[in-house]
């Protein structure tokens, strides 16, 4: 597939016909900030050794999935607006991906999981390299049912629609670009319109879950609201707990 479109919105890609890791291999290149400025992207539909949040790894058939990845160099120098990072790619990858697929309920997991009708059709692993932060995304483009990794995930093919794969990376790119110039612009989650739209996309938010902190401490109740650091807020027992970084699975819903 040809993507020298997305060179319109990326300052530079590189196609890979294979790869372990999208992520591994641009935090590689990324040394040289010359040659590979704001919003490179290293892009393959074969990555044969993905990682996730919380060390998890997996494999995918080859042209079954989708995986991304996009070097941030500019930050914005308050660290409580760089921890945006993450929840900003998951939405900007939402609001793409309900381009392609209308009629369909497409809200984010905290932090970053993107789900369709409460399935997850993406995931999103945000690492720092020390001067800049590589944003890596996999979507379940054309795996079939019988690809699917848990019952719980989905993909444009289970859904019967056929992903424009240029189109998503356009989209998504254009979109992380602005809510990112937004974030830098004014250091600040509410004034650049940046927590309300998070939380807006955020289907945790009002859900009951069930929460495994970093500690291994489990906790069950409702996730309320995002704080200003995008920390997700859960009531249980009368108190409000804030969860900076932990593994939340949503209840089913009724």
């Amino acid at each position: 597939m040809d993507f020298s479109h997305v060179e319109t919105v990326a300052s530079r890609l590189e196609v890979l016909p294979e790869s372990a890791s999208t992520n591994a291999a641009l935090r590689a290149l990324s040394a040289d900030a010359d040659a590979w400025p704001h919003l490179s992207v290293v892009l393959t539909d074969n990555q044969t050794a993905g990682r996730g949040r919380l060390d998890r790894t997996w494999q995918t058939p080859a042209g079954s999935a989708l995986a991304i990845s996009v070097l941030i160099r500019d930050l914005p120098s308050r660290s409580e607006a760089i921890g945006w990072i993450p929840l900003v790619a998951g939405l900007a990858m939402a609001d793409a991906v309900t381009v392609q697929l209308a009629g369909h309920d497409v809200g984010v997991k905290w932090p970053n999981d993107v789900l369709v009708d409460d399935r997850k059709i993406c995931g999103i692993l945000a690492e720092s390299t020390g001067t800049a932060v590589v944003l890596g995304s996999g979507v379940n483009t054309a795996m079939t049912a019988d690809q699917l990794p848990v019952p719980t995930a989905t993909s444009f093919a289970v859904l019967q629609r056929p992903c424009d794969e240029i189109r998503l990376v356009v989209d998504y790119l254009r979109r992380l670009d602005g809510l990112l110039s937004a974030l830098v612009a004014w250091e600040d989650s509410d004034r650049s319109g940046i927590h309300a739209a998070v939380s807006a996309r955020c289907a945790t938010l009002g859900r009951e879950v069930d929460v495994t902190r970093a500690d291994g401490s489990a906790l069950h109740g409702t996730a309320t609201r995002l704080d200003a650091d995008g920390r997700l807020c859960v009531e249980a027992s009368g108190k409000e707990h804030v969860i900076a970084a932990g593994d939340v699975v949503h209840a089913a819903l009724a």
